[in-house]
């Protein structure tokens, strides 16, 4: 039997519209939860509208993961359009419902799906499907990609500079105190993923002192690693990023560098402004 994949994200990977055309890739959207209601990011909810709105709302938005019925209806059209599988890939599990939910939105469908834990956020997701991709297209059997694909969510990197502490710790990402006394101190903290989880690397006072300590972890990946691409992400701060990549690549003049918007079911909880660098290590 022939396979045909089906290839199926979320909007926190926040991919764009011609990557989503290219590969073909089907996408569920999280909502956003503002004082009058939600609204479905990149459906009802543009990223310029996203920023507008929580400049001026008086209490903190709220994300949810997409809504089940959508995840079951897609899976059921797959596979009335004769695709055999889908490969999924998915924020990681341990700060987010949808990699559970699409399993289940699958099983209620009968429809076979291989859910990747990308263990991270934004652009790892989009180089693990711009990786499966390429690995379809190579003839590789979508059991296979799926097991090269779960190895690759070991060798995925972010660090960011978060602007807002109180949003993080409102989504249960940092202690209370800590970001009570960081947004009293205007402490600048720096954040990580590591399996799949958040963690605290450190606090510093100025938003220079961050980015050389961020630098700095890419320094350090550099002298025992391959990395060929490093990501600029970023909360609607196009010019900190622009700058950052700038003093990267006269630096490091054989790696590309690019600037990744983070999407607004992410910014939620970091806040404008955030920026960081994210990478995924050569195998």
């Amino acid at each position: 039997m022939v396979e045909k994949i089906a290839w199926v994200t979320d909007t926190s990977a926040y991919l764009s519209d011609s990557f989503i055309e290219k590969l073909n890739i089907h996408v569920f959207s999280i909502s956003v939860i503002f004082e009058e209601g939600a609204f479905r990011e990149k459906i009802e909810l543009t990223q310029a509208e996203f920023y507008e709105k929580m400049r001026n709302t008086k209490a903190l938005p709220t994300t949810s993961q997409p809504l089940f019925g959508d995840m079951v209806d897609l899976y059921t059209q797959l596979k009335m359009k004769g695709y055999t599988c889908a490969i999924a890939v998915h924020p990681t599990s341990l700060l987010s419902g949808t990699y559970e939910s699409s399993l289940a939105a699958a099983k209620q469908a009968n429809f076979p799906i291989y859910a990747i834990d990308s263990k991270i956020i934004s652009y790892p997701m989009q180089k693990i499907l711009e990786t499966g991709h390429a690995l379809e297209a190579q003839g590789v059997k979508a059991d296979d990609i799926a097991r090269i694909l779960e190895d690759m969510t070991n060798r995925v990197e972010l660090s960011g500079i978060p602007a807002n502490l109180t949003q993080l710790y409102k989504g249960g990402r940092v202690p209370g105190i800590f970001a009570l006394l960081g947004n009293l101190l205007k402490l600048k903290v720096i954040v990580s993923f590591q399996n799949g989880r958040v963690v605290l690397k450190d606090k510093v006072r100025t938003y220079k002192r961050a980015k050389q300590y961020v630098n700095d972890l890419l320094r350090k990946e550099l002298k025992q690693s391959t990395v060929t691409e490093v990501a600029i992400v970023h909360s609607n701060n196009d010019q900190d990023a622009e700058h950052w990549k700038a003093e990267l690549q006269a630096e490091f003049p054989s790696i590309q560098f690019i600037i990744y918007p983070l999407s607004a079911s992410i910014s939620v909880h970091t806040g404008e402004g955030t920026t960081g660098l994210s990478w995924v290590r050569d195998c």
